[in-house]
């Protein structure tokens, strides 16, 4: 498995030389306009694990686009515990839905250390305006905002417990590769209560299914370090009529 240790110089790279390019908003950017955008980026040292970009409630003034690490975003529920709605890796974009209330509508915290770069969306907005490679892109983003909440409400209404999981899996499994990790073997950085509460299981439901796709030689699961065996075989318990993805509320891959 690859270190976790984030290096604080190695976040400082700026927008042109980054490799999360094709992945974030200078996708589509002429170099200029990289440069134009990358002015405004403020880019700040690594958050620790259980620290938090935004709180619900919080006044909203910047999107963030996480560089390293995982975030999690959730908001909390009537007795008190934690509804996740969103795991973020990096060159995915959280507060996107702040943009119509000016105010953030759940929390996002990191679940490893992460490094996280700021957009002031006044700065973005003002740029976009010039630049319609950069409002095409905001644009994009929006619609996939929408496309996924329904995704994950089919998700969630008419799929089964086992299909919820190899979605799941199957989903970070792909947005890994986008990356250039392994698309096979990955590390978990959520709790499987975490992705019980994601996906409307219960914990209990998840350790039970992980094991089961273990014994059913699918999977080979050792803690939160998961390597898929028959990737075939998962992509089969995760079809479903329409949509599989599962994702929400600020991401973008």
């Amino acid at each position: 498995m690859a270190s976790r240790i984030v290096s604080f110089e190695k976040i400082k790279v700026a927008c042109k030389n980054c490799t999360l390019a094709t992945l974030c908003l200078p996708m589509g950017l002429t170099p200029d306009d990289v440069e134009r955008l990358d002015a405004i980026v403020k880019r700040s040292r690594p958050l620790q694990k259980g620290d938090h970009v935004f709180r619900n409630g919080d006044p909203f003034h910047n999107l963030y686009v996480v560089k390293t690490g995982t975030v999690k975003t959730y908001t909390e529920s009537p007795d008190g515990g934690e509804q996740v709605v969103g795991f973020h890796l990096p060159g995915e974009i959280i507060g996107l839905d702040a943009i119509q209330t000016d105010q953030h509508g759940c929390s996002a915290r990191v679940l490893e250390t992460s490094a996280i770069c700021e957009l002031p969306f006044d700065n973005l907005e003002d740029l976009a305006s010039h630049i319609h490679s950069l409002q095409h892109q905001l644009f994009r983003l929006l619609s996939k905002e929408i496309s996924r909440d329904t995704e994950m409400l089919s998700l969630l209404s008419k799929s089964t417990a086992e299909e919820r999981l190899a979605t799941f899996l199957l989903d970070l499994s792909k947005r890994h590769q986008q990356r250039g990790f392994a698309a096979n073997e990955f590390f978990l950085s959520m709790s499987r209560q975490e992705i019980g509460s994601y996906l409307g299981l219960a914990l209990e439901t998840v350790s039970r299914l992980f094991t089961r796709l273990q014994e059913d030689g699918i999977l080979r699961v050792e803690r939160k370090h998961i390597e898929i065996l028959d990737r075939d075989h998962l992509a089969v318990l995760a079809i479903k009529p329409a949509g599989s993805r599962a994702n929400t509320c600020q991401a973008s891959d």
